[in-house]
């Protein structure tokens, strides 16, 4: 067939054409100012995504498509970059052209398992008409109070044990009080010691050999779930070739988990020194703090204790000290999930290896600590590594906070022996059950780490102990049932969150969390399939969210087949 014979002027003037303007939305001159003036001199290195996009959310109440074009251009970064993030996060409200924006004041009930049984169902059903189409109420995934159940967040402040009236009061009045109790600010951790073991290692006082010897003798594992060794993991990062970073964990999202916001609350400076210390051991350069958004009375509280500590530093020279703001959601409590977030990206974790102590921040090793870890180091190399190893009940070593809420009379953060029971928990530190209320069940790690009946109450809580049954201590979060709850409805209530949280990455997390919601909420589980769906998701997820998630719904079918 004869092909038409196209001109060669034609020909040149097509291959020459050039795009009159970058490909995607036009961007707006106007929001191209209200953006400029949001991020003022604040540096446009791409890393800097999520916050330069709360800078636009804290001012405008949602993230509109000019706003994100204009954000786009000015951090020179494709619009589906920026769009792709600012979709990912929950706390992020993206108003497409021709939608109207959301309500200037937003209220989030907890619908975590702890706040479900003290009565978030009939909040979210009563305060919509109570409060007024002025006001949008939404379910939020756990916001870290679960001791303060049912909790509820007024904009970002947050109101215990809420009622309809309490939470329309906050309403009224605009604001809640969110005020740490018994806070030790700079200046009263410097006279009571605070510093002075830093000052020690800078000043050659203590060798690194010897405080990674101490810190491998207490014992100290990592305290957010994983359990890694923290000696070992300082000699590992210290052993990789410089330039080094460190990333301190603080995106406390395990549903049940609220120990980190606690102690942040009342002794910050705790933590930093232990950061610090363990920075000059790594001899890192930076170090990268993450908090999850839920926790925005401990940002400003954080940010302003930075800055003392910035203007009067007690040592000579000392790592960068860099906050970072989560954005809502709890997979980046994944170590490479809060990485991958640090710069800027989708929190999704990573294939591994390369291990993030050999590739972590920005391709250099990295040394990742849960907070509470860090909380213990000055406590450790001060009392000594022996302290520390002894406090351990039933054959254990060390001691654990754990957050228990529940059906308690007395929740809280109970520091204990390493090794104790729940029995021993609740009537020895939780004042017993609650009134009217007889143990039933209890979830040992939060919402990831199974379900127990009562009758296995002798078990010791710790690493490794728990395994056998099916579950694990995780970060040491303890939900306790009563005969008023089913283990089912709890398993129910766990999964819609590990469906809600699946960062989407692999299919057998993103499609099994659903499926599971699915078949848990027939009248009988079809419990063989339940039961290949869940050596699916355990064999094939990339990481612990989907590994875990089939916890809850295995040891209903285990331990409470009456249920059923």
């Amino acid at each position: 067939m004869n092909q038409p014979v196209i001109p060669i002027a034609v020909q040149g003037s097509t291959r020459q054409r050039k795009r009159q303007a970058p490909k995607g939305r036009r961007v707006d001159p106007q929001a191209l100012l209200e953006v400029q003036g949001l991020l003022k001199d604040a540096s446009r290195q791409s890393d800097l995504l999520i916050e330069h996009l709360h800078k636009i959310q804290d001012a405008y109440g949602c993230l509109s498509t000019a706003h994100l074009a204009a954000l786009a251009q000015e951090m020179r970064m494709a619009q589906t970059e920026v769009y792709e993030v600012a979709s990912f996060y929950h706390h992020f409200d993206l108003v497409r052209e021709g939608e109207a924006a959301p309500a200037a004041l937003t209220v989030r009930v907890c619908d975590g398992l702890s706040c479900e049984m003290a009565g978030a169902r009939e909040l979210l059903a009563r305060l919509p008409a109570i409060l007024g189409a002025g006001v949008r109420v939404l379910a939020a995934p756990c916001i870290g109070r679960c001791e303060q159940a049912p909790a509820v967040a007024v904009g970002q402040h947050p109101v215990a044990r809420a009622s309809c009236e309490s939470v329309a009061a906050a309403v009224a009045a605009g604001s809640t009080t969110d005020e740490p109790r018994g806070f030790v600010d700079y200046d009263a951790y410097r006279a009571g010691g605070g510093y002075a073991l830093l000052r020690d290692c800078v000043a050659g006082v203590r060798d690194a050999e010897s405080i990674i010897a101490a810190m491998e003798h207490s014992g100290l594992r990592g305290l957010g779930g994983a359990g890694f060794p923290a000696g070992r993991k300082w000699r590992i990062v210290r052993a990789e070739p410089a330039p080094r970073l460190m990333a301190v964990n603080i995106d406390e999202g395990e549903p049940g988990t609220f120990k980190d916001r606690y102690y942040l609350e009342r002794d910050p400076h705790r933590f930093i020194e232990g950061a610090l210390i363990a920075g000059w051991v790594t001899d890192v350069e930076t170090i990268f703090i993450y908090l999850r958004d839920e926790y925005h009375g401990c940002r400003a509280l954080l940010e302003a204790e930075l800055a003392r500590l910035r203007a009067d530093p007690p040592v000579p020279s000392m790592p960068k000290l860099v906050l970072r703001r989560g954005a809502g959601a709890y997979i980046c409590g994944e170590e490479s999930a809060m990485i991958e977030s640090i710069e800027g990206k989708r929190g999704m974790p990573r294939l591994r290896p390369p291990y993030v102590a050999q590739v972590g921040l920005f391709g250099l090793p990295t040394l990742e600590h849960n907070f509470e870890t860090l909380h213990w180091v000055r406590d450790i190399l001060e009392r000594g590594p022996d302290w520390f190893a002894g406090q351990g009940a039933n054959g254990r070593k060390g001691l654990r906070s754990f957050s228990v809420s529940g059906r308690v009379r007395e929740p809280g953060v109970k520091l204990a022996p390493a090794g104790i029971t729940v029995q021993q928990l609740i009537d020895d530190y939780c004042g017993g059950m609650a009134e009217g209320h007889t143990f039933y069940a209890y979830l040992p790690g939060g919402a990831s780490g199974g379900i127990l009946p009562a009758s296995l109450n002798a078990i010791p809580l710790d690493f490794d102990t728990l395994q056998p049954y099916g579950c694990f201590i995780g970060s040491a979060a303890v939900v306790v049932l009563s005969e008023h709850d089913t283990a089912a409805d709890a398993a129910r209530n766990t999964l819609k969150f590990f469906k809600h949280e699946s960062c989407g990455q692999c299919t057998p997390c993103r499609v099994g969390t659903a499926k599971a919601v699915s078949l848990l909420a027939a009248p009988k589980w079809d419990t063989a399939l339940l039961g290949e769906l869940s050596q699916v998701m355990r064999d094939a997820s990339i990481c612990g969210l989907g590994q875990a998630a089939p916890n809850p719904f295995d040891c209903v079918i285990k331990y409470f087949p009456h249920e059923l």
